[in-house]
């Protein structure tokens, strides 16, 4: 089935549930015949910006070069789901202007971080804090919260299903897929 592509860009801190909340989207939309592609932060990193690093001036990059490659999915009616912390609102406002904000939807999952430490199954949170990792994002290094978010998911208050189905609803209400009669309706409304 043919949408009105757009890219969905989830931002939030490392262990938010931004991939988990995207993987489940994209089963949802696939299952509908929907054009989707998820995007996660650490596999695009492994093989499209390897070697890139994590100050401030290197995510930039790896940003741009994430932004640029929605932006190719989108005019060609992709709905991209791109999961990454992308931290400063800066580099999310340069996806926004590059991809179009008619087409870009910023979507916050806004977990604390006390849950997103315990929901660590890497352990990199233990090592952040521990001074074994530099520039972690939420320990060493700041995350700016979206103040123009079209949509903020609470994933310690939410399920999964919840949080996919309040997208799903407002991907309709935007028209960027069909109304689809199985979509559980959601009285979450848009920020």
């Amino acid at each position: 089935m043919r949408s009105a592509g757009c890219t969905v860009w989830f931002t939030g801190l490392p262990c938010s549930g931004k991939t988990t909340i995207a993987k489940r989207l994209e089963k949802e939309l696939a299952s509908r015949a929907v054009s989707v592609e998820q995007l996660d932060g650490d596999e695009i990193r492994t093989h499209f910006s390897a070697g890139v690093g994590f100050d401030k001036g290197e995510r930039s990059l790896h940003l741009q070069r994430v932004a640029y490659l929605c932006h190719l999915l989108t005019k060609h009616g992709v709905i991209v789901l791109a999961s990454f912390v992308s931290p400063y609102r800066e580099q999310r406002d340069y996806a926004r202007h590059l991809i179009g904000s008619n087409r870009f939807l910023e979507v916050y999952v806004n977990c604390p971080l006390e849950v997103c430490v315990k929901r660590d199954v890497k352990g990199m949170y233990k090592k952040a804090l521990a001074g074994e990792i530099q520039q972690f994002t939420g320990v060493s290094d700041p995350y700016e919260e979206p103040l123009t978010a079209e949509l903020i998911l609470r994933t310690d208050q939410e399920s999964v299903e919840v949080s996919a189905a309040t997208l799903l609803a407002y991907l309709e209400q935007r028209c960027f897929i069909p109304h689809h009669p199985s979509v559980v309706s959601s009285s979450r409304s848009a920020v």
